[in-house]
C-alpha cells in the first residue's frame, strides 16, 4: 500500500512526535530527521506499535551535505514528500553582548538555513504536482525577543520571515506554507500539550484553498 509522506526535520518527543502521530493517524508515512539513529529507531519503534509506518534518516541538520543526502534517501526509499514539517533549532543561552557571531553563524545553519534547504528540496516535486504543505515551528521569542536566548530569537524571527516569504511567493502555484508560532513551553496536560498543537499542524494542511493563513500564534 502506498503512503502519503510527511517528512519531520528535527524529530523529537514533543511536538515532532505529536505531529507524526497526528499525520500517521491520516494514512502518511512518517520520514524522520535527526543527529542520531538510534534516538530515530526508538521513534520508529514507537510510531509503529501504533499502526504507523515510519522510517529515520539520521543526519546533522547544520551540515548542509548531510541534510541533503538523508532528503535524497527519503525521496529514493518513501517517494516524494507531501507535507513538510521543519522542527529543528539549537537552544543556547547568551545574551546578546556575550554571543559571538561564530555562534551565531552556527546556530543559524540549523534555525533557519536548514529549513530553507529542507524547502527547496520538497519544492520541485511539489511544483510539478502542484500541490503540497510546508509548516515551520516557530515560537514566541520571534514576536517578544528574551535576551538570555538571543540567538534562539534571532532564528525564531528568521524562519517567521521565511514561512512568510515562501507563502507569498507559493501560494499561487498550490503549495501551502505556514509558521506555528508556539508562545509558551510545551508541556503534556497544559494549553501546550503537544497534541493539542499538532491539530493546528494538521489544521494548517487541510486548509481549503483560498483560505489558507501563513501563521498561527498559538499563545
Amino acid at each position: 500500500m502506498e503512503h502519503k509522506v510527511c517528512t519531520i526535520v528535527g524529530m523529537g518527543q514533543g511536538v515532532s512526535m505529536a505531529v507524526a502521530k497526528r499525520f500517521g493517524k491520516e494514512g502518511f508515512a512518517i520520514a524522520m530527521i535527526s543527529r542520531r539513529q538510534s534516538a530515530l529507531d526508538r521513534y520508529a519503534d514507537q510510531l509503529r506499535s501504533v499502526g504507523i509506518a515510519a522510517l529515520g534518516f539520521a543526519a546533522d541538520i547544520a551540515d548542509p551535505a548531510e541534510l541533503k543526502i538523508a532528503l535524497d534517501s527519503i525521496h529514493k526509499t518513501l517517494g516524494e514528500t507531501e507535507v513538510l514539517v521543519y522542527n529543528a533549532a539549537v537552544m543556547r543561552q547568551a545574551v546578546p553582548s556575550e554571543l559571538s557571531p561564530a555562534q551565531l553563524n552556527e546556530d543559524v545553519r540549523v534555525n533557519i538555513t536548514g529549513a530553507l534547504i529542507a524547502a527547496q528540496h520538497v519544492l520541485p516535486a511539489m511544483k510539478k504536482h502542484k500541490r503540497g504543505t510546508i509548516l515551520f515551528t516557530g515560537g514566541g521569542l520571534a514576536l517578544e525577543p528574551y535576551p538570555m536566548y538571543t540567538s534562539l530569537a534571532i532564528g525564531k524571527a528568521g524562519i517567521r520571515s521565511l514561512a512568510y516569504s515562501l507563502y507569498g511567493e507559493l501560494q499561487t502555484q498550490g503549495i501551502h506554507v505556514a509558521t506555528v508560532t508556539i508562545c509558551g513551553f510545551v508541556q503534556p496536560s497544559t494549553k501546550f500539550d503537544p497534541d493539542r498543537i499538532a491539530e493546528e499542524y494538521w489544521r494548517l494542511h487541510t486548509q481549503p484553498k483560498g483560505k489558507w493563513e501563513r501563521e498561527v500564534v498559538y499563545k
